[in-house]
C-alpha cells in the first residue's frame, strides 16, 4: 500500500468442543517413538498450524527447538478423528532443522474429504505440542462453508483482538491476504510504532528485516503472539502474501522501501523472504525450485473454486506512482491508458500478474463446474475512482480540506437530485459535474488494479466470456469495501469484499475516516432513506459500502444461492479487552442482486 495512507489476553488452549485439551504431558496410548532419546526434548514455543487443504490432505506445521541446541529435532505427527487420539488415521515422521529455521511441515495425507480432525507433533522423549483442530476440503454434496478473511496484521500497531475473535468463531477455515508480517523497523517514527512501546510491541530486529535471519526473527515474534497462535490452532489457513512479507510497494524489479546501497541485492532479498514464507506459514509449495511462485486454487466441492492470485512478487510492473512525480503519477498515468493515433495505449503491456499467471487463471475458471468463482486477491480490484471536482483538493499543490468538504457536498447534491428527479431536475452545472467527460474520475491508488486498468479490463471480459459468477476477496487498503467489479463500458461482471485490516491503521490515520459515508453514498440517507445503501450515489460510482474507520475481519458464508459477506469489527486493537460488533451485512445472490442488513 502507497506508504500506507500517510475480555483479556488468554492463554493458549486449544478448544476442543466441551473439552480443552491442553498438550503439555504424557497421553494414553503414546510413547517413545522407538528411535530412542539421543536428541534433545523440543520446545514447541510458537504452536502448531495446518493449511492449504485438499479434499484428502492437509499441511501440519510446527516450530520444535531445544534450549541451547541447534540439533536437530525428529518429531512424530500425529492426526486422529478424536481429541484423545485413540482414532490415529494418519502418521509419520519429520525433523525440524536448523535449515529451514527449526520449522517443520509434512503433508498428511489419506484423510477423508469433509472431515474434522485433531492433529499434534511429539518429540522423541515424549513431548508434546498443542493439538489443533483442521479440515479437509468439503465434498460435492456440501451446501455451505463458512469461512473467516483477514489481511494486513501490523504486531507493532495494536493487538490482534480480529483473530481472537475468529477464533472462537463458527469459521471453518481462514483466508489470509497478505501483510501477515510488516518489515518496518523499531523506530518510532516508522510507519505503526506510535504506540508500539506502551503496548510492548516493538519490532525485533530492531532495522527493518533484510536478511534470512532477520525475516525469521520477525516471523517468530508475530507467531509468539497467543491470539495468532489460537487462530492457528483452530482452523487451516489458506495465504498469500503482498508487499510487506518482502518491503513496502514491492514489484518484481524493486521496491519503494528497498535501497540497493544499503540494503543489497533486491533478488537476494526476495529469496530471504520467500523461504522464510515457506518455512513460517503453512502452504503448500506449489514449485519447491521456485519459492516466489504461490498462486494456486482450491475447489471446495461444488460450491465455489477459490484462487488465490499473486499480484505483488510474480508479475507486477512498476506502479505509476512510484516514480517521484509531482502529481503523484496522474499524468504518467494518463498518458498511458490515452490511446495513440493506431487505438493502441502504453498501458497495453503492463501486468499486475504475469501472462503465465493470467493464462493460468483463465482455464482454472474453464475448468471449474463451481456455482462460484472467488479470486483471493491482494489489492483492490473496482474502479475507485474519484471526481477531479473533490480529489483536486485532497493531495497535490491545491489540498485544501475546507473546500475538498464543499466540493464533496455539491457533487453528493447533485446525486441526490438526479436520483430524485432524474437527469432533467439537474442544473447545468450539477449535469456538469455528473459528466464524465467534464469532470473525470481518477484512481486514488495507483499501488492497486487502477494502476493496471488494461489487464483488469481484460480479466474481466474473460470472466464475461466465461458466464462465471465473480466474487473478488481482497485486502491491502485497510478499509472495509464492498464494489461492483465494472468493465470500462460500466457493465457489472462480479463483486468485491474487502475486509478492514487486523491492525493496521486505514483512511483515518491521514485525517480521512469521516470521509466513508460520502465515499459510498450513505450520506444520503437523511434526504432518501436506505435506498441510498448501495445505489452508488457516492463519490465512488462502483462503491456499495465502505468503512474508514474500525479494524477487524470478514466472515464469509457460501451456498449455492449466495454469497453473505459480514463484516466484523473489534471495538480497539489498543487493549487486550474488546467487544465485536457486525457493522453491515451484504449478501449476493446468485442471480446477481445484492441486499444489505
Amino acid at each position: 500500500m502507497s506508504q500506507e495512507v500517510n475480555s483479556g489476553r488468554r492463554k493458549f488452549i486449544v478448544s476442543t468442543g466441551a473439552a480443552a485439551v491442553v498438550a503439555t504431558g504424557s497421553f494414553a496410548g503414546c510413547s517413545d517413538s522407538g528411535s530412542g532419546n539421543s536428541a534433545p526434548a523440543p520446545k514447541f514455543t510458537y504452536g502448531v498450524a495446518s493449511g492449504d487443504p485438499l479434499a484428502d490432505r492437509v499441511i501440519l506445521w510446527t516450530y520444535a527447538k531445544a534450549d541451547g541446541s541447534n540439533a536437530t529435532i525428529p518429531l512424530t505427527w500425529q492426526v486422529a478423528t478424536d481429541a484423545g487420539f485413540n482414532n490415529i488415521v494418519s502418521t509419520g515422521r519429520v525433523d525440524a532443522t536448523e535449515a529451514n529455521g527449526f520449522t517443520a511441515k509434512v503433508d498428511a495425507t489419506g484423510l477423508t474429504v469433509g472431515t474434522d480432525y485433531f492433529y499434534r507433533f511429539i518429540g522423541d522423549q515424549n513431548t508434546f505440542s498443542p493439538v489443533g483442530v483442521t479440515r479437509t476440503l468439503p465434498s460435492a454434496a456440501a451446501t455451505t462453508v463458512k469461512f473467516a478473511v483477514f489481511s494486513c496484521s501490523h504486531y507493532a500497531e495494536g493487538f490482534f483482538n480480529a483473530y481472537d475473535a475468529a477464533s472462537k468463531s463458527d469459521a471453518q477455515f481462514a483466508l489470509h491476504l497478505g501483510d501477515y508480517i510488516y518489515e518496518y523497523g523499531a523506530g518510532p517514527t516508522q510507519y505503526g510504532n506510535v504506540d508500539a512501546v506502551r503496548l510492548n510491541r516493538v519490532p525485533v530486529p530492531a532495522t527493518d528485516i533484510v536478511s534470512l535471519a532477520d525475516y525469521r526473527t520477525r516471523y517468530a515474534q508475530y507467531r509468539s503472539d497467543p491470539n495468532l497462535q489460537a487462530v492457528h490452532a483452530k482452523m487451516p489457513f489458506i495465504t498469500v502474501w503482498d508487499d510487506h512479507e518482502f518491503t513496502n510497494n514491492a514489484y518484481v524489479q524493486a521496491a519503494q522501501n528497498h535501497n540497493p546501497a544499503t540494503q543489497g541485492d533486491w533478488n537476494v532479498r526476495k529469496a530471504n523472504a520467500s523461504k522464510a514464507y515457506h518455512e513460517w506459514l503453512p502452504i503448500r509449495t506449489p514449485d519447491p525450485a521456485n519459492l516466489l511462485k504461490i498462486y494456486r486454487s482450491f475447489n471446495f466441492g461444488s460450491l465455489f473454486s477459490l484462487h488465490m492470485l499473486d499480484t505483488r512478487i510474480e508479475g507486477r510492473d512498476r506502479q505509476y506512482d512510484d516514480f517521484g512525480d509531482a502529481d503523484g503519477g496522474v499524468t504518467r498515468y494518463i498518458s498511458a491508458i490515452t490511446p495513440n493515433a493506431s487505438g493502441v495505449t502504453l498501458d497495453s503491456t503492463r501486468r499486475m500478474i504475469s501472462t503465465t499467471q493470467q493464462q493460468w487463471l483463465a482455464s482454472q475458471m474453464a475448468a471449474s463446474t463451481a456455482t462460484w468463482q472467488i479470486l483471493g486477491n491482494q489489492d483492490i480490484m473496482a474502479r475507485m475512482w474519484i471526481p477531479f471536482s473533490v480529489a483536486q483538493f485532497f493531495s497535490g499543490p491545491n489540498a485544501n480540506p475546507t473546500l475538498g468538504g464543499a466540493a464533496i457536498q455539491t457533487y453528493l447534491t447533485a446525486k441526490a437530485t438526479r436520483a430524485a428527479g432524474g437527469a432533467a431536475a439537474l442544473t447545468p452545472a450539477q449535469a456538469a459535474l455528473l459528466n464524465p467527460a467534464t469532470n473525470p474520475r481518477l484512481p486514488y491508488n495507483l499501488d492497486a488494479w487502477d494502476g493496471y486498468p488494461t489487464q483488469r479490463e481484460a480479466i474481466l471480459q474473460n470472466v464475461k466470456a466465461q458466464g462465471k459468477r465473480l466474487v473478488v476477496l481482497s485486502g491491502d487498503s485497510h478499509n472495509g469495501w464492498c464494489t461492483n467489479l465494472t468493465t470500462l463500458a460500466g457493465e457489472r461482471i462480479g463483486v468485491e469484499f474487502a475486509g478492514a485490516s487486523v491492525t493496521s491503521t486505514g483512511f483515518e490515520s491521514a485525517g480521512l475516516g469521516a470521509l466513508g459515508s460520502s465515499l459510498d453514498g450513505s450520506a444520503l440517507v437523511p434526504q432518501l432513506g436506505n435506498a441510498a445503501i448501495g445505489a452508488g450515489l457516492g463519490l465512488i460510482d462502483d462503491l456499495n459500502y465502505a468503512d474508514t474507520i474500525r479494524r477487524g475481519y470478514l466472515v464469509m458464508t457460501v451456498t449455492a444461492a449466495s454469497v453473505r459477506a459480514e463484516y466484523v469489527y473489534v471495538s480497539t486493537v489498543k487493549a487486550t479487552a474488546y467487544t465485536t460488533v457486525v457493522g453491515r451485512t451484504i449478501t449476493v445472490s446468485a442471480a446477481g442482486a445484492m441486499t444489505y442488513a
